[in-house]
């Protein structure tokens, strides 16, 4: 409440009881014993698969150092995860670019601190600092994390197969792992 006696802003972001997944509605059950509707559809279409839409040219652009921008490939791994779970047409394609291209960032400035260390120079003072590509690195992984818990959601709401196991974000850990060994 502010100052003046009136309330302002609303609910925060992830406040509340947390959404059920589908998944786990179903193996429950008609728990409120509420009388269910079935319908039943005939003369349906013959549904055939989407095809993946391309990646944005960015997400392969050459970078200045002469590698190539791995965001391209994390974007079909996970339209390919997406599509295995029937949950590819409830994902933007703008959402999974921000998710592949915070995620190669990621990779980049981890592999910069492999290869320039913790620390750098002050410009002026010539004294220790750290290093901005660790702060920028925090601040991808931040984002990365946020991207793929908005991702993992929809898949958990939508999802009614298995979603657990291995995911697109345990390939960004070996991604990561692999920098660091420098391969």
């Amino acid at each position: 409440m502010a100052k003046d006696g009136t309330n302002r802003g609303g609910a925060r972001v992830g406040a509340g009881a947390k959404k059920k997944p589908l998944a786990d509605k179903i193996a429950e059950g008609n728990l409120g014993g509420r009388k269910l509707t079935v319908m039943e559809f005939s003369d349906t279409a013959d549904l055939e698969g989407q095809e993946m839409p391309e990646p944005n040219k960015m997400l392969e652009a050459i970078q200045k150092d002469g590698k190539a921008l791995v965001a391209g490939e994390i974007y079909k791994a996970t339209w390919q995860w997406l599509d295995k779970r029937g949950c590819a047409a409830l994902v933007s394609p703008q959402l999974l670019e921000r998710y592949a291209m915070s995620v190669a960032r990621w990779i980049q400035c981890e592999e910069a601190i492999t290869e320039y260390g913790f620390l750098a120079k002050h410009p002026t003072t010539g004294n220790a600092i750290q290093s901005p590509y660790v702060s920028m690195g925090q601040n991808y992984m931040n984002q990365t994390n946020r991207l793929w818990f908005e991702i993992f959601q929809i898949v958990k709401e939508n999802c009614t197969g298995d979603y657990k196991g291995s995911n697109p974000q345990d390939d960004v850990m070996e991604r990561l792992l692999s920098a660091r060994r420098g391969k």
